[in-house]
């Protein structure tokens, strides 16, 4: 096992990974906004439609994207008006299920197409056996993100800026197969 870094190490390496981090998310907002038409959470929303939210309620879309609630109204009705979604009849007669049109799923799809070659180009720094080996640690910086996130969620402290997911390619991070790290952190606390 390697030694402990030392504090100065230690601020090297949280401060490499927060330029890092926000360098890929200006990168990633950009391409998403420009793939969907649109700024804010429209590409997110889109993207979790398609995904994982198809004929879920606004006020699931609004926790999901990190909208209040008159927000998520506003977003749906422009994506209404945009030709992306359709609202239908919710499940209790009480709320509206959100339904992608084919326009919407094709605005999806470009989103994630964006947000991977994105992702992609990144990558093409590293050389395969490099990014192999970057994967199992990725895995538990995301995973102890995410419990963080369920920590504060117990105590009250709704996170501001939506699902982690919110954008994910779920075929990609292995969510039908059990291998999302962020799903498996949420089972492990609620199993």
């Amino acid at each position: 096992m390697l030694g402990a870094m030392d504090a100065d190490s230690r601020a090297r390496a949280a401060n490499v990974l927060g330029a890092l981090s926000l360098a890929i998310a200006d990168r990633i907002g950009q391409a998403v906004a420009d793939a969907a038409g649109a700024r804010s959470s429209a590409p997110a929303a889109l993207a979790a439609l398609d995904g994982f939210l198809d004929g879920g309620s606004i006020d699931q879309l609004r926790d999901v994207v990190g909208l209040t609630s008159s927000g998520a109204v506003r977003l749906v009705d422009r994506l209404q008006h945009d030709g992306y979604v359709e609202r239908r009849p919710g499940a209790d007669g009480r709320t509206v299920a959100l339904r992608l049109t084919t326009a919407g799923r094709n605005v999806a799809a470009d989103v994630r197409r964006a947000r991977a070659a994105v992702l992609d180009r990144v990558l093409d720094g590293l050389a395969d056996d490099e990014q192999a080996a970057m994967v199992p640690l990725l895995e538990r910086l995301l995973r102890e993100v995410t419990l963080q996130r369920i920590d504060a969620r117990a105590h009250g402290q709704v996170p501001p800026d939506g699902w982690v997911c919110r954008l994910c390619d779920l075929v990609a991070c292995g969510r039908g197969r059990g291998a999302c790290p962020a799903e498996n952190a949420v089972a492990h606390t609620t199993g």
